[in-house]
């Protein structure tokens, strides 16, 4: 499901517009499994599977696989229709450069977003 994040992401014009500034890797943590998210202008240059946590990153956003899999429903139930929810009740972590995460939210939110029915 994953893998679809790119297409997705780049085929949405008002979404690359927004994250322009933005050049980043990204750890996207789904339980086990850690995606190595690369951002390239708002764009996303590559998105592979990481088996082992050796790759340098910016910054990362990890939770529990069930936490994200209702997080990625067509309609999220209470507190995990947002990642401020996810947060709040402790579903997901922050990691690393924070500032950068905080200062891309919307855009991250979004991009994130863009899965959802598509499980």
């Amino acid at each position: 499901m994953i893998e679809k994040l790119p297409a997705l992401v780049n085929s949405n014009a008002a979404l690359v517009r927004r994250g322009r500034w933005m050049n980043a890797v990204m750890l996207l943590g789904i339980g086990d499994q850690n995606w190595i998210v690369a951002i390239e202008g708002g764009r996303i240059a590559s998105c592979v599977r990481e088996k082992l946590r050796i790759t340098a990153f910016d910054f990362a956003i990890t939770g529990d696989e069930d936490a994200w899999r209702k997080f990625w429903q067509d309609r999220p139930p209470p507190m995990h229709h947002d990642l401020h929810a996810l947060l709040r009740i402790g579903a997901i972590r922050l990691e690393g450069d924070v500032d950068m995460l905080l200062a891309n939210m919307l855009y991250l939110k979004i991009m994130l977003e863009t899965l959802r029915g598509k499980i």
